[in-house]
């Protein structure tokens, strides 16, 4: 409709230099077009999609990085990366053991979710609802899953820890290549020693290296050269999933010489294993670089859960330790390095979740994730229905627009449940729901060491989250397919109130 509508246009025919005129104008207006189009982000096409290398600690403390204020480890290849990319000091892992933590990074939902919620271990099964599923669940698709159907290669080195029966198999999960063990443990000398290390369900007879980080350091490389010389073209997924430093506490003895000023046995092992994890994080980076592959390859490095009550580990200023809700179990530092996309030499304070990894790693391939499989019978429908409306079908967040120097989001919400512990992180506020006292609330923007309980003074607060921590279990699609034993809940108890921070040891 015309602004005018009392005036009556009439046409008339066009004129030669109308024609004209409108003809230069198209050509000015095509000119302008074609410019503007080129500045324009342009989609990538397959073989210009990044690389992914994924790149997973065990147990380690969350200072004991040079980066993270370490002054007796030595960590200069990891510290180097920090430098070259993006350091986060406030990520958050899925659970506070190592089994549900990985099964959280490997599918981008909340484990608690399909029923994975207690460490899968040798005693699971006497406490599993359904025995048949203990490991991930068949119908969750992982990281391997998504990114081999946007045409990754896709290959996963080390620890599994998620199911080694029919249907749990890395082979069977979305990896065309693995080698490592399918448990959660696994002592470092395999040539010497009764070992399980298998390369694609076949038992490893020779090894590279005698020591396992070494080894498996080892295999990461020769997947990346096979990958790159069978498909050069192809981009590829690669998890190293190091089970360095977890126990049992074992080094190589010109390691351990390096480290002769520390006196206590176990904190010298363990920074003997640092040490050749962070070895094998300098050899997988001098390739990359060697290969000329380093600048499109989207690298993170973080560890499953904080430092364990057993490995001498060190969780910096926080609280607590592997096992409990407090920050030393569930917080860990977290690097991201990609140089064609991230800005260096940067450090955020941001908060961020190992459940983030699945939404970023598909924006950065330029694909959408593989819709929900079908819910299996364990699972409850309507709860099922209720969680997707309120949360969505994938718990984590595209962190690319921030890791490039965008702003940060919206405020977080994070949830967790284990051994008779549960909490929820809503901005700077948590609260932690005990087995063995009161609900606890903490300011964690100026209380990072949990010291001061605010939960009598901010009664309010303490409700809200109380109840939309209640809200979220309500929700839950299925309960616990197995539990622990009774024992942890009371050894979580313990080490929540027992593991104050401290200063490094042999810092004094």
């Amino acid at each position: 409709m015309s602004v005018f509508p009392n005036r009556i246009h009439h046409r008339r025919r066009p004129r030669p230099q109308d024609r004209s005129r409108r003809n230069v104008l198209a050509i000015v207006v095509a000119a302008i077009a074609v410019i503007w189009l080129q500045t324009l982000p342009v989609r990538a096409e397959p073989a210009d999609r990044p690389n992914i290398l994924l790149i997973l600690a065990d147990d380690m403390g969350y200072g004991d990085l040079g980066c993270m204020g370490s002054q007796t480890l030595r960590t200069p290849h990891l510290d180097a990366l920090a430098a070259d990319g993006v350091l986060c000091t406030r990520a958050y892992v899925a659970s506070a053991v190592c089994s549900p933590s990985r099964a959280g990074l490997l599918t981008g939902r909340d484990p608690r979710r399909f029923g994975y919620e207690g460490n899968l271990n040798a005693s699971a099964s006497n406490y599993a609802t359904r025995p048949e599923l203990l490991g991930l669940p068949p119908n969750e698709h992982t990281l391997g899953d998504h990114l081999r159907a946007a045409g990754y290669a896709t290959g996963i080195v080390g620890k599994w820890h998620l199911g080694v029966g029919q249907g749990f198999h890395p082979n069977e999960r979305g990896f065309d290549y693995f080698c490592g063990m399918l448990g959660g443990s696994h002592h470092y000398f395999p040539a010497t020693m009764k070992h399980s290390i298998e390369r694609n369900g076949i038992r490893v007879k020779e090894f590279s290296s005698d020591y396992l980080t070494d080894f498996f350091t080892d295999e990461g490389i020769r997947f990346i050269n096979q990958r790159s010389n069978d498909a050069p073209d192809q981009p590829w997924f690669l998890y190293m999933s190091y089970n360095a430093p977890h126990t049992p506490m074992q080094a190589l003895p010109a390691d351990l010489a390096k480290f002769e000023s520390i006196e206590d046995e176990k904190r010298r092992t363990y920074a003997a294993m640092m040490f050749a994890l962070d070895r094998g994080v300098g050899r997988l980076m001098e390739h990359l670089r060697a290969t000329d592959q380093d600048r499109n390859t989207l690298v993170v490095f973080f560890s499953d859960n904080g430092g364990a009550t057993n490995n001498a580990s060190w969780n910096g200023p926080l609280r607590g330790v592997k096992g409990c809700l407090r920050e030393g179990g569930i917080r860990v530092p977290m690097i991201w390095s990609w140089p064609d996309r991230f800005p260096s030499g940067t450090t955020s304070d941001a908060v961020m979740s190992s459940l983030d990894l699945l939404p970023t790693f598909l924006a950065a391939a330029e694909r959408d994730p593989l819709p929900l499989a079908e819910p299996m019978s364990h699972e409850d429908a309507r709860n099922r229905r209720r969680m997707l409306a309120l949360m969505g079908p994938y718990d984590g967040t595209n962190l690319l627009p921030q890791l490039g120097g965008q702003p940060e989001g919206t405020s977080r919400t994070l949830f967790w449940r284990l051994q008779g512990q549960a909490a929820v992180l809503q901005g700077s506020e948590k609260l932690i729901r005990l087995s063995h006292r009161p609900a606890q609330l903490f300011r964690l923007g100026t209380d990072a060491g949990e010291s001061q309980d605010l939960a009598a003074a901010q009664l309010d607060r303490t409700k809200a989250l109380f109840e939309l921590l209640g809200e979220w279990e309500s929700k839950l699609p299925t309960v616990p397919l197995w539990g622990s034993s009774p024992y942890w809940s009371g050894d979580s108890a313990k080490h929540y109130d027992g593991w104050a921070p401290r200063k490094e040891p042999e810092t004094d």
